[in-house]
């Protein structure tokens, strides 16, 4: 098949991915990876504050030599981009997380390998390239403070904490379809066999499992008994109110990521970019160094553009990469990841930077 092509077609955009994804994936599945909560408010939300934004852009500089290299927690990145973790990946292709993992090392970005993977830890990071490890706090401390261990003697090369997720939220269109996890496809990190994921019922096979398995009683003193547990760099992942971004920083993380997951927890959340700036603003003023992050609606280098330019060090993308594995496997990823790098060297350039830092002197305007 040529560079490029799927058995949807020629991916010229990101778009394109979810449309080749769509002719190949059975409905249940392709609604366990759109889907949001509730009314999908913040789902959706998150791509039209993207659409809100516009960035003014300057000329008459050079931007002959214009590059996307970036740092990503000190570590050299093609551009400022890491793929977020995404669970379950087997249910798009049957290598899942092996393929989106090597496609992210030849593209030259992180890959985070999340808690519900299908894959296990070590057989990512044998991929080589850069991973971190997406920690749940499970009910257990000492199974979760084991995935820590498991994660760094994998060689993985951070750690990011997801803290907005005391329980799955009401994701209607998984409790419609009934969705449960086929009998070939398991969270690998979390042992065992079939457990609840697998059981059809009425509603959310998947949510039962995680209200079983996740912690909702996480604080404050956990995030930092977690610092001091670990010597990786650790990223904290759904923060959306600057007060809690500050505190983050305050207790020694290395970055937060703005992130209301998607769309699919709290219904009407704050669109992620929406709260960037304030959060850019508050870890700032903290005087902790400490990166921001954005995800949630990322859908071409313009957004990547804005997000820099409203204070991000770089974004996260989980949805578009994961139509790509499923349009196309490890070829399918890398296109996507492809055509994104190639797009915001694009938007660099026609905004008059020439390096990543100039994004971030940019102005940006809202409309309506």
């Amino acid at each position: 098949m040529p560079d490029g092509d799927t058995p949807g077609g020629t991916l010229w955009d990101l778009a394109d991915a979810e449309r080749a994804a769509a002719a190949v994936l059975p409905a249940a599945v392709r609604d366990f990876v759109a889907g949001g909560s509730g009314r999908e408010r913040s789902r959706d939300g998150n791509q039209r504050a993207f659409d809100r934004l516009h960035v003014v852009p300057r000329v008459l500089r050079d931007v002959s030599g214009c590059s996307a290299r970036s740092t990503l927690l000190g570590r050299p990145v093609r551009m400022p981009v890491a793929v977020a973790p995404v669970a379950y990946q087997r249910l798009l292709h049957p290598e899942g997380e092996r393929a989106t993992a090597r496609a992210a090392r030849a593209a030259g970005v992180p890959f985070t390998v999340a808690t519900l993977s299908s894959v296990p830890v070590e057989e990512v990071t044998a991929v080589g390239g850069t991973v971190w490890f997406q920690l749940y706090w499970l009910r257990e401390r000492r199974r979760t403070l084991d995935l820590v261990r498991r994660a760094e003697d994998a060689g993985c090369a951070a750690l990011m904490v997801t803290v907005d997720v005391p329980w799955m939220g009401r994701r209607l269109r998984d409790a419609r379809n009934g969705f449960a996890l086929p009998a070939g496809v398991r969270a690998a990190h979390l042992g065992g066999g079939a457990s609840s994921a697998h059981r059809p019922s009425a509603g959310s096979a998947v949510a039962a499992h995680t209200a079983e398995t996740f912690s909702p009683a996480v604080t404050w003193s956990d995030l930092e008994a977690l610092r001091a547990a670990t010597r990786l760099p650790l990223l904290v992942k759904g923060v959306l109110a600057p007060e809690d971004a500050a505190r983050a920083a305050g207790l020694g993380a290395d970055a937060v990521v703005v992130s209301n997951h998607g769309g699919r927890q709290l219904d009407g959340a704050v669109p992620a970019v929406d709260a960037l700036p304030g959060v850019a603003e508050a870890v700032g003023a903290s005087g902790t160094p400490c990166e921001v992050l954005v995800d949630g609606g990322v859908r071409g280098g313009a957004d990547v553009l804005a997000a820099l330019a409203l204070g991000a060090s770089g974004v996260l993308v989980g949805r578009p990469p994961a139509w790509g594995l499923a349009a196309a496997g490890e070829a399918g990823v890398r296109r996507v990841l492809d055509l994104l790098a190639d797009e915001v060297r694009d938007a660099l350039g026609l905004a008059g930077c020439a390096r990543v830092a100039q994004a971030r002197e940019l102005r940006t305007v809202r409309v309506p």
